[in-house]
């Protein structure tokens, strides 16, 4: 039996306006803050980077595909793994129907991981997903941006991760960077985010957050525990009665 308050129309009304006002106020401080992102300063990116993609070898600048913004979602998926993070898989199916909208205001989404082409390629498939996928295995992109550590780093117990040294559990960790070319062809690292600052990406979480349970996860181990690779579930297509 559920114990939520039931009212009249007439009261939930009243309870419903007031709320929107506070929705108002929080949607008005998110445009500032969305301002003051954009408003940070820049820092030059010395080194070109060279990656594996679907087209060949290709540079950082080679990926923002004539446009000025490219915007990389850092995807756990290490050189050893066999598939990838089921909290990054979580997120990355948002990706499919955006990039084409997202290119028409110039800027250009991709995912990079560690893993070799190969198995990016070989998971994509598996996924269904049609988002540009490269590899930086061996190029050193993924430790500068701090999503990606050795055994021994992880072993010293801190990590720089999320703009602080903290104890991490893992070698791949998540995380976002946006990069502008200017006409010059100079590229600029421009913002980067992780943990939690990866929440605005991932469009089920903001559905589950209008319905009344909500996104259930308090009494998990841990908030993303309940979360599966999409074609894991129980009632994925062609999946019912099996367990994973």
């Amino acid at each position: 039996m559920h114990t939520h308050p039931v009212v009249s129309g007439d009261e939930w009304l009243v309870a419903r306006q007031e709320l929107l006002q506070k929705e108002k106020a929080f949607t008005r401080q998110r445009d500032q803050l969305s301002r003051e992102r954009r408003a940070l300063p820049w820092v030059n990116v010395p080194k070109d980077y060279v990656f594996d993609t679907p087209k060949g070898k290709e540079s950082l600048s080679d990926m923002f595909d004539g446009r000025s913004q490219l915007l990389v979602y850092h995807f756990m998926f290490g050189p050893d793994w066999e598939e990838g993070c089921p909290s990054c898989s979580f997120l990355a199916d948002n990706f499919n129907g955006i990039a084409i909208h997202l290119k028409q205001r110039d800027v250009t989404l991709l995912a990079i991981s560690q893993a070799p082409l190969v198995k990016l390629e070989a998971y994509q498939a598996r996924m269904g997903w049609t988002f540009t996928w490269a590899s930086s295995f061996g190029n050193g992109f993924n430790q500068d941006f701090h999503v990606s550590f050795t055994p021994g780093e992880i072993a010293k117990g801190e990590v720089y991760y999320n703009y602080q040294k903290s104890q991490q559990p893992s070698e791949e960790l998540p995380g976002a960077s946006v990069f502008f070319k200017d006409e010059a062809g100079t590229i600029y690292h421009t913002y980067s985010t992780y943990s939690r600052g990866l929440d605005m990406l991932i469009g089920a979480y903001h559905f589950l957050d209008l319905v009344p349970k909500g996104r259930d996860e308090d009494n998990l181990a841990w908030p993303m525990e309940w979360i599966r690779h999409h074609d894991k579930y129980e009632d994925s297509p062609g999946q019912k009665g099996c367990c994973h």
